[in-house]
């Protein structure tokens, strides 16, 4: 178990909840990290900490099939004013359990969290995320640290 305390990322939201069923969050999802690119979000962060970018998944409804939010963007110092065109997300103090996805993008991380599913883990379904760094640049040979919310 490792504990986290809380902080603040700013990115871009999902406008509305996605779903599991019908693919429908890989297109959801999907889109929003093309905008993310595209729009050049992460070079407009102000005060990154680090360039690390995460992969936010919350405001679950329920267990991984119902409805969800999702979130991309960067952690940033606390006092940093936000962007109006931008928007924050406060991740609060939890207990995680990491797994790390490895392999070729994006098929790595889509059978990483069909083993999560599958698993008996106690999960919070509080805030989950992936942290995308340095090690997920090469897509081919990728490696992602997926963080779960558990309970204690």
């Amino acid at each position: 178990m490792i504990q986290l305390t809380k902080f603040k990322l700013v990115g871009l939201n999902l406008e509305g909840k996605t779903t599991n069923r019908n693919n429908q969050s890989n297109i959801d999802c999907g889109n929003l990290w093309q905008r993310f690119e595209k729009e050049n979000i992460f070079e407009g962060i102000p005060n990154k900490t680090n360039k690390e970018v995460y992969a936010v998944y919350y405001g679950y409804e329920g267990e991984e099939t119902p409805f969800f939010s999702y979130f991309i963007g960067c952690k940033i110092d606390e006092n940093t004013e936000i962007p109006s065109h931008l928007n924050s997300l406060e991740i609060p103090f939890q207990n995680y359990r990491k797994v790390t996805a490895k392999g070729v993008m994006t098929g790595c991380i889509t059978k990483k969290w069909e083993e999560i599913w599958k698993s008996d883990m106690n999960r919070k379904f509080g805030f989950d995320f992936e942290i995308y760094d340095e090690r997920s640049e090469n897509w081919n040979d990728a490696e992602i640290d997926i963080y779960i919310s558990i309970n204690d």
